[in-house]
C-alpha cells in the first residue's frame, strides 16, 4: 500500500469524533431562528402588537368632539307633581295669583241671584191682634238667560208670594221646620210664575215677625 492510501485510511478511522466546537455553533444558529419564528407567530396572531403599544389604532381612541359644534340644550326635567316644567324663557305661573271665581276648577258657572223688593204683609193670626211679617227674599236662577223672564214675571211673582204669606199663621214660620216649609212653598209658586225660566232656590236675606 502506498503512503497516500495509508494517510486516507488513517483520517477516516471509526474512533475519531467531531469536536465540541461544532455543536456550539449549531446551537447558536438555531436559537435566533427559533426566536424569529416565535416572534412571527405572535405578530401575525395579534398578540405581539398590543404588547408593543401598536395594536390600538383608531378604534382604541374615541373621536375627538368638534371644537365648534353647538351644545345641545338639556331637556326640561319634570316637576314634582308630574307636570312638565316650563320651557326656558317662558313666564312662570304665580302660585299666589287669584284664580277666577265661579267654579273654575270644576268648569261650572257662577250662580245668578235676583233680588226681590221687600214685602210687608199681615199674617193670619186668627185673632184681632195684627201680626206683620217683613220678608226680603232673593231668587237663585238656573241660568243667566232666565233673568229677563223673571223680571217680566215680577208682578205675578210678588202677588203669589204675598197671597201665600197672608194665609200663613205666625206659628207656622217659627223654627227651622217653618223656614224650610216656607222656602219650599215659595219655590214652587216662583217656578209657576216664571215658566219657562227656572228658579233653583229661594233665599231669605231678612225675615222678621212683629
Amino acid at each position: 500500500m502506498s503512503k497516500a492510501a495509508t494517510a486516507i485510511v488513517a483520517d477516516t478511522t471509526p474512533g475519531d469524533k467531531p469536536s465540541g466546537g461544532g455543536k456550539k455553533k449549531l446551537i447558536l444558529l438555531a436559537v435566533p431562528i427559533l426566536l424569529a419564528g416565535i416572534g412571527a407567530g405572535l405578530w401575525f396572531s395579534g398578540i405581539l402588537p398590543p404588547l408593543l403599544g401598536m395594536g390600538g389604532g383608531a378604534a382604541s381612541h374615541p373621536p375627538a368632539a368638534e371644537p365648534h359644534a353647538p351644545a345641545k340644550p338639556a331637556a326640561p326635567k319634570p316637576a314634582a307633581d308630574g307636570a312638565p316644567a316650563p320651557a326656558h324663557g317662558a313666564p312662570k305661573e304665580d302660585p299666589h295669583a287669584p284664580k277666577p271665581a265661579g267654579g273654575a276648577a270644576g268648569g261650572g258657572k257662577a250662580s245668578l241671584f235676583f233680588e226681590l223688593p221687600d214685602m210687608i204683609v199681615n199674617l193670619n193670626s186668627g185673632t184681632r191682634r195684627t201680626v206683620y211679617a217683613k220678608v226680603k227674599p232673593r231668587l237663585e236662577l238656573a241660568r243667566a238667560e232666565d233673568e229677563p223672564a223673571v223680571r217680566a214675571a215680577l208682578p205675578r211673582l210678588m202677588d203669589m208670594f204675598q197671597t201665600y204669606l197672608r194665609e200663613t199663621r205666625p206659628e207656622e214660620l217659627r223654627g227651622s221646620a217653618g223656614m224650610y216649609r216656607l222656602r219650599e212653598e215659595l219655590l214652587a209658586r216662583a217656578n209657576v210664575a216664571v215658566t219657562p225660566a227656572r228658579i233653583v232656590d229661594v233665599l231669605f236675606v231678612e225675615l222678621l215677625i212683629q
